[in-house]
């Protein structure tokens, strides 16, 4: 089964939200207290989505709030650099910082992210920073969830889902939960479900959605049944080493299951998954090839040291799943 897209778009993908400094630890194995020396990356889901999306050939702009300063300047060029439209990523003259993200490598199944994420520019993204031309002119708007976390940010979100629905475009809800941006659960289950019911693909982890249900240990039926009374058509569940399922509103079911490999960290899986799994679907492979493709796309990323940077491109994809070494 393949999925459509409007294909007289000129962009593949636009995504909207949080760029921002990943600072990875450079020392394995060992407690943040202890680490003296990180590499600076780009960092934020949407960012990183973004990047691995380009990086396999699509034609990528991205929407948010840049701070003035060095780490605004590299995030804007970086971006730029691997051929993502960047005019849509406004600089902030307010004062506002670039978010950080240190990461801590204690085992390859150990991994944390301290994260600065208070008064940081992303969330001062204006409803009126949010152009429709911009909208308009790609097949897939792509919206995390850690953008919904605050106002002003929250509200351009919305009205970019408002206007991708409007225009033909395909709006992706990728999941992205980072509780510490959050004031209550409750809070984060109605915007997460208010996003989740206007869009036409959602992509999280079985915790992800349990948080937007507000619920624990959900199923993945009454999940399904409940998104596809709304927009969606498609929802994609993650089950770590356990694979991930595809529930399309057609009844059929997809599962692709995941790839062996060396494991470094845990961080930068989602983002890759996701970037993978559009480029696939984007391209008009079938819907289980496009999960095939997360699948591997993740595993490639957790054996590097960086989330960004180790984006693959579609060789590698290709290689990883001709070889077909599943967990």
């Amino acid at each position: 089964m393949n999925y459509t897209f409007n294909n007289e778009k000129e962009l593949d993908l636009i995504a909207i939200g949080r760029a921002c400094i990943d600072l990875n630890a450079n020392e394995y194995n060992m407690p943040m207290e202890e680490t003296m020396t990180f590499t600076k990356y780009v960092g934020g889901s949407p960012a990183n989505v973004a990047i691995g999306s380009a990086k396999l050939g699509l034609k990528v702009g991205f929407i948010g709030k840049l701070a003035d300063d060095q780490h605004g300047r590299f995030i804007e060029q970086y971006m730029r650099g691997v051929g993502i439209d960047t005019s849509d990523m406004v600089t902030d003259k307010e004062g506002h910082k670039t978010g950080l993200a240190f990461t801590e490598i204690l085992s390859p199944d150990e991994c944390s992210i301290l994260m600065y994420r208070d008064d940081v520019a992303d969330l001062y993204l204006e409803p009126s920073e949010v152009r429709k031309e911009s909208i308009k002119k790609a097949k897939i708007l792509l919206v995390s969830g850690t953008a919904l976390a605050k106002s002003p940010s929250r509200e351009a979100v919305l009205k970019s889902v408002s206007l991708a629905k409007k225009h033909d475009v395909k709006i992706v809800f990728e999941l992205d939960y980072r509780p510490y941006t959050w004031q209550s659960p409750e809070q984060t289950a109605v915007y997460y479900s208010l996003v989740a019911e206007q869009s036409d693909i959602v992509i999280g982890t079985r915790d992800e959605f349990d948080v937007m249900e507000n619920i624990q240990g959900g199923d993945n039926v009454e999940t399904i049944r409940h998104l596809f009374e709304h927009s969606a058509d498609l929802v994609v569940i993650k089950h770590g080493v356990e694979g991930s399922y595809a529930y399309a509103k057609t009844g059929e079911v997809f599962r692709a299951q995941a790839y062996k490999t060396n494991v470094l960290k845990t961080f930068g899986a989602g983002d890759s998954y996701a970037s993978a799994f559009l480029y696939a679907l984007v391209s008009g492979k079938d819907i289980e090839t496009a999960l095939k493709y997360g699948s591997a796309s993740a595993s490639i990323v957790v054996s590097k040291h960086s989330s960004s940077d180790a984006m693959p491109v579609v060789s590698e994809i290709k290689q990883l799943i001709a070889a077909g070494v599943h967990v």
